[in-house]
């Protein structure tokens, strides 16, 4: 249970928070600066925002990861911009927040993801003062035999090892299901993406139920909320994305994914009992 505490506890972890939003600023000046200009939205951006920020049951670096996949997959442009360079304070590095952009390429479509790169882009060039990032690398090129055998192996992570262990008949599988959306999941999505190095399963599992919960679609929560804690999140870290969503993409989407997110845990609870 939350304990209740005095607002100058609750703007003093916020002020701590905004010192890494914006290094090398006054916090209070900060505060100062949204409350002349937003009034009740600008003191609310700073204190409720960066008290959030400030609680322990996710780094600061996962937070930046799932707001930046939030934003990108809500076309938010300016904040993206701005948590783009956040993020880069809270250590992420360039490489895994472009990685992000092929989650949105999957979970909220191409569009939104050559929109959002266009953003991510300007900040990655003004954090570097470069006119042009230098370094991309392109997608390895695979063979459609590579693409079953790592998908595969990512259907066995994220199912907890209940999928099938043969590509074959795991890609039969998702393709008798879901037709030639199965196969572009299997081939694609989890044959191609999730099967990169760039960012841990874990992360990607992070970003992938943050993007579900601000796009509304919590059905698919049932699938990923257990996937993420076959990678390595918690129950107390899968709580906290809604949570901290509450304010990125509104409390009624956090409320549906919060019931999803319990429901998915109850089914894998043995029964009490009767």
């Amino acid at each position: 249970m939350s304990e209740p505490g005095s607002y100058e506890e609750r703007h003093g972890r916020a002020a701590e928070v905004f010192s890494t939003f914006v290094p090398g600023v006054e916090p209070e000046r900060v505060a100062v600066s949204m409350r002349r200009r937003l009034g009740a939205l600008g003191s609310f951006a700073f204190d409720a925002v960066g008290d959030m920020w400030s609680r322990p049951q996710l780094s600061r670096r996962d937070r930046s990861l799932m707001v930046i996949s939030v934003l990108s997959a809500q076309a938010r442009d300016e904040e993206l911009e701005l948590h783009t360079q956040v993020g880069l304070n809270h250590g992420l590095t360039r490489v895994e927040i472009e990685e992000v952009l092929l989650h949105i390429a999957a979970y909220a479509g191409f569009p939104a993801a050559m929109a959002a790169s266009r953003h991510v882009d300007i900040a990655l060039r003004k954090a570097e003062g470069v006119e042009v990032l230098e370094g991309r690398q392109p997608a390895a090129p695979k063979s459609d035999a590579a693409r079953d055998r790592d998908g595969t192996d990512v259907m066995h992570t994220l199912t907890g090892g209940r999928a099938a262990a043969d590509p074959a008949i795991a890609l039969a599988n998702i393709e008798a299901a879901l037709g030639g959306v199965g196969v572009v999941a299997f081939r694609w999505a989890f044959g191609e993406i999730w099967s990169r190095p760039e960012l841990s399963r874990r992360d990607r599992s992070l970003v992938v139920i943050a993007i579900l919960t601000a796009l509304g679609e919590v059905d698919e929560l049932a699938f990923h909320v257990p996937a993420g804690l076959n990678h390595g999140l918690t129950r107390v870290e899968i709580e906290e994305i809604m949570t901290h969503l509450s304010l990125y993409a509104g409390l009624p989407r956090a409320v549906e994914a919060m019931r999803a997110t319990r429901a998915a845990f109850a089914m894998l609870d043995p029964a009490a009992p009767s």
